[in-house]
């Protein structure tokens, strides 16, 4: 699968973005040419970790880190970092309540008051598995390619306990997809 996507939420990501701003981007996931070739028009810190190389992130018997450790060995940024904005992308999906709870403990620390966030989630838990890798495009437009293996861990949540464990997001928009999936365009709480 190589295909480009319209998106009715990005363009409330960067809305608030002035043309002359050096933003600060937080990528989670492998990061496609498009991406890079969209944010080298803006003066930007492109922060790129690709948790799903990670995945998957619960806690295993004989483990010697807890999810909580070993999020906070993965996520971490120079000091005084501060995200204008953050792509989950459909990660969210693969991380179990600890993974997500530690993920949110790990980024607090770089959220500014205004930080913008994106995400794919499912509408309905029973949506079938889609291994993606997502990149920008334009400010209205997404490419999706497929993966070359499946990705571990698949544990989509439902969206009231998505919305309980994302402490660090409040869902400001969302839009229900093909598929019984979700486009979620969130903004940092306090």
């Amino acid at each position: 699968m190589n295909e480009r996507q319209s998106s009715q939420l990005l363009p409330g990501l960067f809305e608030s973005i002035a043309e002359d701003q050096c933003v600060t981007v937080l990528h989670l996931g492998p990061v496609l040419p498009e991406t890079m070739e969209y944010f080298s028009g803006f003066r930007c810190k492109l922060h790129v970790n690709d948790l799903f190389a990670e995945l998957p992130l619960g806690f295993q018997p004989g483990d010697e880190l807890t999810v909580q450790e070993r999020m906070s060995n993965l996520v971490s940024f120079p000091e005084g970092t501060r995200f204008d904005m953050c792509f989950f992308w459909d990660l969210l999906n693969y991380l179990d309540q600890d993974g997500i709870i530690a993920l949110m403990e790990c980024l607090r620390p770089y959220l500014a008051p205004t930080t913008m966030a994106h995400a794919f989630v499912v509408h309905n838990l029973r949506s079938p598995q889609r291994d993606c890798r997502f990149g920008i495009v334009s400010t209205s437009e997404i490419a999706l390619r497929s993966r070359k293996h499946k990705v571990p861990g698949y544990a989509p949540q439902s969206q009231g306990k998505l919305k309980e464990w994302l402490d660090g997001f409040a869902v400001k928009r969302s839009v229900l997809l093909a598929e019984s999936r979700l486009e979620l365009l969130l903004e940092a709480r306090n």
